[in-house]
């Protein structure tokens, strides 16, 4: 997915939405450029404006189209209990998702493509699909074929070096991982906040 500037989309949505982007400098740079906006603008943004920038927000921080993303909504609005919490959780268990927060790749852009060149298999069948639906119980690995690739050395470490959510479990050894519960928001830190973004999509 296309997102354009990284540096220009981050200024505008927060840090968190590239890891580039999360840097000492770019915090520096941005906490100048802030004041400056402050000074310059009296009135904070309107409701809508909130809104969207929460919505674009987490929907670049997961790399996600604007279909893809709206789908999401409706089937987390459509779903019982809390729509922000079953929100949060249909994108955390993206496969694409999950091999990042694994460890097993730098970045859900690079996790993406990943999964797309066929490196992953799930309960030992090849995938390249990274909007899969992982589940409890199922077992994420780097394809034996892929594992002499340049792409995965020293990532038995890396992978060890990386802090685990709760809902996580990884063999840093075997390169195999998976889930063993759902994620939360506490498990799991939202990339913005759902209930803006539910309240965008409710106009």
């Amino acid at each position: 997915m296309k997102v354009g500037p990284k540096y220009k989309i981050a200024k505008r949505l927060g840090a968190s939405v590239f890891e580039k982007t999360q840097t000492q400098k770019f915090a520096i740079a941005e906490e100048r450029a802030s004041r400056m906006r402050t000074r310059r603008r009296r009135r904070g943004p309107s409701d809508y404006g909130r809104q969207l920038l929460e919505k674009q927000k987490v929907r670049i921080t997961y790399g996600l189209l604007e279909r893809q993303f709206s789908r999401y909504v409706r089937e987390a609005v459509e779903a019982e209990g809390n729509p922000a919490e079953r929100l949060h959780e249909l994108l955390e268990i993206r496969l694409d998702n999950v091999v990042y927060r694994l460890g097993l790749a730098p970045t859900r852009r690079a996790a993406r493509q990943m999964v797309s060149h066929g490196h992953l298999t799930v309960n030992g069948r090849k995938t390249t699909i990274p909007s899969r639906q992982v589940k409890i119980g199922d077992v994420l690995a780097v394809r034996e074929g892929s594992r002499e690739r340049a792409l995965f050395d020293n990532m038995a470490e890396r992978a060890a070096e990386r802090s685990l959510g709760s809902w996580l479990t990884l063999d840093p050894k075997k390169l195999t991982g998976g889930i063993t519960q759902l994620p939360t928001t506490e498990s799991a830190e939202p990339a913005g906040n759902l209930s803006e973004v539910l309240s965008y999509y409710s106009r």
